[in-house]
């Protein structure tokens, strides 16, 4: 049966499908933190217009932490996976260190078309329904460290049937 992804937001919804047949170890763990509430409350924390938007840090669901957004995770990381799809505006890939398997639970979304990050960074899935929402995010006001001025939340990510889609 297949899955997308639900991703509530302050700013609408977004709906992403998975690629599991080319990082199936990364849609799993996106999918296991999702079912277990973790995204849930965390925000949009970095914000490039054109490039991407990022989510995913558990820091980001307490504003006193916001000296450690975007350095928090699940307490694991993954593997690389890394494949052929191309990040364009809509792909959904995983943030990471300098080190290529250091992916935890950050993920970023392609505002743009960021072909640099081909074969580097692992893309997992694409944006099928809300690039409105996508593009309201992406061009939000942001402040230096790409910090949104307003809050993009994260009020929940749902794992569902693709045949559950309207």
């Amino acid at each position: 049966m297949s899955e997308i992804a639900v991703i509530t937001t302050s700013e609408g919804e977004m709906v992403l499908e998975f690629w599991p047949d080319i990082a199936p170890g990364h849609v799993e763990n996106f999918k296991t933190l999702a079912k277990q509430g973790f995204y849930d409350g965390t925000c949009f924390h970095r914000v490039i217009k054109g490039f991407m938007v990022q989510g995913g840090d558990p820091n980001t669901k307490d504003e006193n932490k916001k000296a450690s957004w975007g350095m928090g995770g699940p307490g694991h990381q993954i593997k690389a996976e890394f494949n052929d799809k191309p990040h364009v505006r809509g792909v959904l890939s995983m943030a990471r260190s300098n080190d290529p398997n250091s992916a935890g639970s950050q993920f970023f979304i392609c505002h743009g078309d960021p072909r640099f990050l081909d074969k580097q960074y692992t893309a997992f899935g694409r944006l099928i329904a809300g690039d409105d929402v996508l593009e309201k995010i992406g061009t939000t006001k942001t402040l230096p460290g790409d910090r949104p001025v307003k809050r993009m939340n994260v009020e929940s990510v749902k794992i569902v049937p693709r045949d559950s889609l309207k």
